[in-house]
């Protein structure tokens, strides 16, 4: 069914105010896991707000955080989410390092103490909007143990990189290092028999995603280690910004991307697909067009909506 983003927003808004999180903070997280539906990233939407209000009212995650800015030098700094959702840190983190990027030609950041971020690609996004080239990747706490499946090492967080643009729809690449090689998952052994590669690849970038997304921001390689006011607070992000403008005229740079993505479009497609797109395309044809028919919201979609609107006294949206 279809179902208006301002209606999916004002749910899930709803659901964070019964979960006890301050009004700002449900306005902007409804904003963003709505966008993620808007876009088609339904798996980082408004179907997660049932986990979080419940992480929320358990007292696995802080409903109230205070975010802080720490360790700043004029290039680099540390936001501090106090046990809350990590998309406030997240958020907050690329605002000021688009400033700091601007300022300084780069900067860098690291946020720490807080949960999930969501889809790394709604902080490039703010970045490249900016007009600078951003990259965001998250860690959190693993638990591997002897015997454990050597995929696990990945712990299957995501990357995202964001280059500016001009009138061409934005260029964002946002993608989970171990898509389709979960366990479970129903190709996971016949994509490592016929491209091992691929696998060990993917595995690579799962663990850039721990050393930098994790490690780097305080959260330990063993579980044992970690010392947390709020147990669900057990993720970190990493993001850096480069201001184009100091190697050329931004508006040059962005008429070659331009230009580049046009020559794309006039490519031969892969087999099965219409049109030859780069990464963030799909996502802006959705964007533009479900904000006017409404976003697709499928039958498991609803069922967690309704189930969580049930636990909260909340009129759910479908």
């Amino acid at each position: 069914m279809r179902v208006p983003a301002e209606d999916l927003r004002a749910f899930v808004s709803a659901v964070l105010g019964r979960a006890g999180a301050p009004e700002q903070d449900a306005r902007l997280l409804a904003d963003l896991l709505v966008a993620n539906d808007l876009r088609g990233v339904f798996s980082h939407g408004s179907r997660q707000v049932a986990t979080y209000a419940r992480d929320l009212r358990a007292g696995r995650l802080n409903p109230r955080p205070e975010i802080r800015l720490e360790a700043e030098t004029a290039t680099t700094f540390v936001v501090d989410g106090d046990g809350g959702l990590g998309y406030f840190p997240a958020h907050r983190a690329a605002h000021a390092l688009a400033a700091r990027a601007r300022a300084a030609g780069v900067a860098v950041a690291v946020t720490r103490h807080h949960g999930h971020i969501g889809a790394a690609g709604l902080y490039t996004r703010i970045l490249a909007s900016a007009g600078l080239i951003g990259y965001c990747t998250s860690g959190h706490q693993l638990g591997l143990a002897p015997g454990t499946p050597f995929p696990h090492a990945a712990g299957g967080s995501p990357h995202s990189f964001a280059v500016p643009v001009g009138a061409e729809p934005p260029f964002v690449l946002d993608f989970g290092a171990m898509h389709d090689l979960y366990d479970g998952d129903p190709y996971g052994a016949a994509i490592f028999r016929l491209a091992p590669g691929l696998v060990f690849r993917s595995i690579g970038l799962g663990a850039v995603c721990q050393s930098v997304g994790g490690f780097l921001t305080g959260v330990p390689s063993r579980a044992e280690r970690a010392q947390r006011a709020y147990q669900g607070a057990n993720q970190g992000a990493f993001l850096f910004a480069v201001d184009v403008e100091r190697f050329q005229p931004l508006d040059d740079f962005r008429r070659e991307m331009d230009d580049y993505i046009a020559q794309v479009h006039g490519l031969a497609p892969l087999p099965g697909v219409e049109t030859a797109m780069l990464p963030g395309e799909p996502e802006w044809h959705r964007e533009r067009g479900w904000a006017v028919t409404g976003v697709p919201v499928g039958r498991g979609h609803q069922e967690v909506l309704r189930a969580i609107a049930a636990e909260l006294g909340v009129q759910p949206p479908v």
